[in-house]
C-alpha cells in the first residue's frame, strides 16, 4: 500500500512539471517577438536604437550617436538623450522616469515619429523610428551640403556659447529647455559642489514669471553670488514669444547697478548738503520741469512741497511765484511771458541774475546757470539784510559826506599809495580843484603841484609827500602855508588807518602885524622826519 502511495504521489510532481513546462511554452509561443529577444545592435542598419544601463550608454547605432550629438555638449549621454528626445517627443521626460515599473511605453509625435522605450533586465532600450513614408519622401541629402550645414550648426553653437550674455528657452510651464554656455556656467556656479547638471535644466532666476514677461523691458533680476555670498549678480531681460516657447536674453548689468547706487549715494549726500543750505535751489530738467529743490527753496518761496514734487514747468514754477508775490509784478501778462522767455535763455547761457524786490520788503538775488544734458539751476538768496545794511551804510556815508562838505576845514584824504579818494566841497573852493571832474585818479605828487602853484615857496609839501609814503609810524603833525593871494592857511596832516592820510587846511584870520610876520612852517614836526 505504501508503494502505491509513493508511485501515485511520483506521477502527481511529474505530471505537474509537465504542465508548468507547456505552460511556458505556450506563453513563449504566444507572446510578441520583441519580448522574447532583442535585435543586435551592429544588425539594426540605420535605425536610431540606444541602449542604456543606470544612466549610462551601453551601446547605439550610428544614427543614434549622431543624433544625441545634436544635444547640448555640456551634458552627459542620459540627460543629453533627455534633451534630444523631450523635445521632439512630448512628455518623453516624464514617461522615462517610470520605464522600470511600466516595463514598455510607446509615444508618437505630430509628424508620425514613434519612440519605443522597453525595460529589460536593467537596461533601457529606446527606439526613435521616422513616420511611414518619411524616408521616400525626403530628398536624398547631399554630403557636401550635410557638411556645410554641421559646420554652420557647429559655427551658431559655438557663437552663442562664447557670448556674455545668458540666453535660454522656456516652455510653457517655466521648464528650461535649451540654454547657451553663460546660462550653463552660471547654474553650476549656483549649485551644490557635489551636484551634476541635470534635464531639463535647473532654472536660476526663480523670481522671474512663467511664460513671456508682459512688463515693460527690460525687467531688472538678481541672483545670489556663490564666490562672495553677500552680493548679488544683477542682469536684465528682455523677453521674445516663439509660439508657446520663451527666448530670454539677459544681460549683466552689475556695473549700471553698483553705478546707479553710487549715484543715488551721490543725490542722497547732495540732498543733506543742500538740506542745510538757506540758498533756495530748484533745477530744471531739459523738458524744464523741476527735477530737485531743497528745503530752503520752499521757505523763501512760499511754495506748497506737494506742488513742488509735482515737477511743476518753468512756466507754472514762476507763474506761482508770482501769484505767491514772490516774484516782481510784471506790468501785463505779454510782458510776463516775454520775461519768461528771457530769463530761460539767460539761464541756459549762464547770464542771468538779477536782484528781485518784493512787495512785503524782501529782497532775493536770483541766479541762473546751465547744467550737463540742457538742464538749467535757480539760486534764490535772501539778502534783505545785506541790501538793508547797505543802505544803511550808503545813507551813513552820505550824511558824513553832508556834514564834511558843511565845515569850513578843506579836507583831502590819500590811499597809502597816494592816491586821492576823497575831498569836500571847502577843499574844492579853497583849491580851485574837484577831483570828481577830473579825468583820471588825482595822487599825492599832481595834488602838492598845484597846491604850490597857489603858495609861496615852502618845503611842506616836499616833506607831506615823503609823509605819505613813509613805511614807519606815523604821527600827526601841522604847519603853516601862505597863498600867493595871501591867505594863511593852517595845516594838519593826520596819519589814518590803512595807512591812509588826512590834509587838512583852514583860512586864518590874522591882523595885521601877524600878516607881516613869516608864517609859521613847523608847528610840530615829526621825530622821524627831523
Amino acid at each position: 500500500m505504501q508503494q502505491l502511495d509513493l508511485t501515485l504521489g511520483l506521477v502527481m510532481v511529474v505530471s505537474s512539471l509537465g504542465t508548468a513546462f507547456l505552460a511556458l511554452l505556450l506563453m513563449s509561443y504566444l507572446q510578441p517577438a520583441r519580448r522574447i529577444a532583442w535585435t543586435p545592435i551592429d544588425e539594426m542598419g540605420e535605425r536610431v536604437v540606444f541602449l542604456f544601463r543606470d544612466r549610462a550608454l551601453v551601446d547605439a547605432t550610428p544614427d543614434a550617436r549622431a543624433l544625441l550629438q545634436t544635444g547640448p555638449d555640456f551634458l552627459s549621454d542620459w540627460p543629453r538623450l533627455l534633451a534630444v528626445l523631450d523635445q521632439r517627443f512630448s512628455g518623453f521626460a516624464g514617461e522615462i522616469g517610470q520605464l522600470a515599473e511600466r516595463q514598455y511605453f510607446l509615444l508618437r509625435n505630430d509628424v508620425g515619429e514613434t519612440m519605443e522605450a522597453e525595460w529589460r533586465g536593467g537596461l533601457a532600450r529606446i527606439v526613435v523610428t521616422e513616420a511611414e513614408g518619411a524616408e521616400a519622401q525626403t530628398p536624398a541629402v547631399d554630403h557636401f551640403a550635410q557638411t556645410a550645414l554641421s559646420e554652420e550648426l557647429a559655427t551658431l553653437r559655438s557663437v552663442l556659447d562664447g557670448a556674455p550674455i545668458l540666453v535660454w528657452k522656456e516652455d510653457a510651464e517655466g521648464a528650461v529647455r535649451w540654454a547657451n554656455g553663460a546660462y550653463v556656467a552660471l547654474a553650476e556656479r549656483l549649485m551644490a559642489e557635489d551636484s551634476a547638471i541635470g534635464w531639463p535644466l535647473p532654472r536660476i532666476f526663480e523670481q522671474r514669471p512663467v511664460g513671456p514677461d508682459m512688463a515693460t523691458p527690460p525687467r531688472r533680476l538678481s541672483v545670489r553670488d556663490p564666490a562672495t555670498e553677500s552680493e548679488r549678480l544683477w542682469f536684465e531681460t528682455y523677453d521674445e514669444a516663439q509660439g508657446e516657447d520663451t527666448l530670454v536674453f539677459a544681460l549683466p548689468a552689475d556695473k549700471l547697478v553698483r553705478a546707479e547706487d553710487s549715484l543715488r549715494e551721490f543725490v542722497q549726500t547732495l540732498t543733506k548738503t543742500f538740506a542745510h543750505l538757506p540758498t533756495g535751489l530748484a533745477v530744471f530738467d531739459s523738458d524744464r520741469r523741476l527735477a530737485l529743490f531743497n528745503p530752503a527753496l520752499t521757505d523763501l518761496s512760499a511754495l506748497e512741497p506737494h506742488f513742488l514734487s509735482d515737477r511743476p514747468t518753468l512756466f507754472e514754477f514762476l507763474d506761482r511765484l508770482r501769484q505767491k508775490q514772490r516774484a516782481p509784478e510784471p506790468k501785463d501778462f505779454k510782458s510776463w511771458r516775454r520775461e519768461i522767455v528771457e530769463l530761460e535763455s539767460a539761464a541756459a547761457s549762464g547770464t542771468y541774475q538779477e536782484t528781485w524786490s518784493l512787495p512785503d520788503g524782501q529782497t532775493f538775488r536770483v541766479t541762473g546757470r546751465p547744467h550737463p544734458g540742457g538742464a538749467i539751476a535757480f539760486l534764490f538768496e535772501d539778502i534783505s539784510s545785506e541790501v538793508s545794511l547797505t543802505r544803511r551804510f550808503r545813507a551813513e556815508l552820505e550824511l558824513g559826506r553832508a556834514v564834511l562838505d558843511n565845515i569850513d576845514e578843506a579836507i583831502a584824504v590819500f590811499t597809502g599809495s597816494g592816491r586821492l579818494v576823497y575831498s569836500n566841497s571847502a577843499y574844492a573852493r579853497l583849491w580851485n580843484h574837484d577831483p570828481d571832474a577830473t579825468l583820471g585818479d588825482t595822487g599825492i605828487v599832481e595834488a602838492t603841484q598845484l597846491w604850490q602853484k597857489a603858495c609861496a615857496p615852502t618845503p611842506t609839501w616836499g616833506d607831506l609827500r615823503d609823509f605819505v609814503s613813509a613805511p614807519i609810524e606815523r604821527t600827526e603833525w601841522t604847519a603853516q602855508v601862505r597863498r600867493k593871494d595871501g591867505v594863511l592857511l593852517n595845516c594838519r596832516f593826520v596819519p589814518l588807518v590803512g595807512h591812509a592820510t588826512l590834509a587838512a587846511f583852514l583860512p586864518v584870520a590874522e591882523t595885521r602885524e601877524a600878516h607881516d610876520a613869516p608864517p609859521k612852517v613847523w608847528t610840530r614836526m615829526p621825530a622821524a622826519l627831523r
